[in-house]
């Protein structure tokens, strides 16, 4: 379905989609993070650590471009 059927303007959609995808991807570099850990690998461990945080940096911000698009927003990013 294109993004125009969605009932949200295109950039309003990518910008969700961007959210969610680093949202997702956020959550699962915390298992790639235990999976170093368990092998012994700080190093990688340290480098999935970095990862997640610009994910959730990168989420972060998508919600507050999409505040500043005028949505309603009741919650917040921790």
């Amino acid at each position: 379905m294109p993004a125009g059927q969605t009932g949200f303007d295109d950039v309003t959609f990518d910008l969700i989609s961007v959210q969610y995808h680093s949202l997702k991807a956020g959550h699962d570099y915390g298992q790639y993070v235990r999976d170093a850990r368990n092998a012994g690998q700080e190093e990688i461990a340290a480098f999935f650590e970095e990862v997640m945080a610009q994910d959730a940096d990168r989420a972060k911000r998508c919600h507050e471009l999409l505040r500043e698009l005028g949505g309603i927003d009741t919650t917040s990013p921790q």
